[in-house]
């Protein structure tokens, strides 16, 4: 009698730690997803901290030199030096043939 109630119960636990794996909380198809999106999440922080590298270079630019601070406001705001003219050139988006 005894003989077979081991592996009845054996049997019994390791069907239900398979269960747990497949099919359980945190199981195995939520560990992938995870993965997936943990991947996501350290790809946009390269992102953002590129972005940042970026942005902390450009502001050292500002605080160092006349030249960044310059070209800034000649792009941005469209200003010029005296005794400097300044043309904008706008091509025509739809051309009409003639």
């Amino acid at each position: 009698m005894i003989r077979w109630k081991l592996p009845l119960i054996l049997l019994i636990v390791l069907g239900y730690l398979q269960y747990s794996l497949w099919y359980g909380k945190n199981n195995v198809y939520d560990y992938r997803d995870n993965l997936q999106v943990l991947a996501d999440l350290h790809e946009q922080n390269a992102q953002l901290k590129d972005r940042n590298e970026q942005m902390f270079a450009e502001i050292n630019n500002l605080q160092r030199g006349s030249e960044a601070i310059e070209e800034r406001a000649r792009s941005h705001l469209g200003m010029v030096k005296p005794n400097e003219y300044f043309y904008r050139i706008i091509k025509d988006p739809n051309p009409q043939s003639q």
